[in-house]
């Protein structure tokens, strides 16, 4: 008695793993070579070795496929900040962000997004709502630890101290197009903290209060 190999279900019934895989680092690829405005399926679907059908069955045009990518990185895992200071969170995070963004398509395909955001009111909503929201996060979870330390005041202003915090290495990284290098790290927690009204020290121990 012979026995048959099982079909698998054809169609849009099967998406396999490799394959997308495979056309998400095609699109990254062709993203950081060709930028958003010549993207184009066709050539995403050639990098990966792939039908245009393969695509269409995922997502539904290049901008969807190029959303969903933008979200993913922007959810990318980061290490826990919680060294017990403030400045050692900042240097964490400083250097976690600068690892990621000196890969050569990073710093090819974000300065390409951020200008494409300007004319595309699609890629400017998700841009601004995912990292807006890992922003927020954050920034927001190293600033409360630092004023429950007191190493902040306890009126600092969370949204203004998240800016001050990431601002400068989309700065770097977008307009000025220079080098995150470890010095330039190192200067920036110092700046990053006294901008904050952090101490030059570690904190010391409150005083008890004085009774009469």
């Amino acid at each position: 008695m012979t026995t048959e190999k099982r079909r698998a279900p054809a169609g849009a019934a099967v998406l396999r793993d490799e394959i997308t895989t495979a056309i998400r680092r095609a699109l990254m690829q062709e993203l950081a070579a060709v930028g958003y405005g010549r993207l184009s399926i066709e050539a995403v679907a050639r990098r990966a070795g792939v039908s245009k059908t393969a695509i269409y069955r995922r997502w539904n045009s290049k901008l969807d496929l190029v959303l969903e990518i933008v979200a993913a990185a922007a959810q990318g895992k980061l290490p826990a900040l919680d060294t017990g200071t403030l400045r050692g969170d900042l240097a964490l995070l400083f250097q976690a962000v600068a690892h990621a963004l000196r890969h050569p398509l990073a710093s090819q395909i974000i300065p390409d997004l951020l200008a494409e955001a300007a004319r595309n009111p699609s890629i400017d909503e998700t841009l601004r709502q995912v990292v807006y929201a890992r922003q927020q996060e954050i920034g927001g979870r190293l600033v409360t630890s630092a004023v429950q330390r007191g190493e902040l005041p306890a009126d600092t202003d969370p949204d203004a101290a998240i800016d001050l915090i990431v601002g400068p290495l989309y700065w770097r990284l977008a307009i000025a197009r220079l080098p995150l290098t470890d010095r330039y790290l190192d200067n920036l927690v110092e700046s990053v903290a006294a901008g904050l009204g952090a101490d030059s020290a570690l904190p010391r121990p409150r005083a008890a209060p004085i009774s009469g």
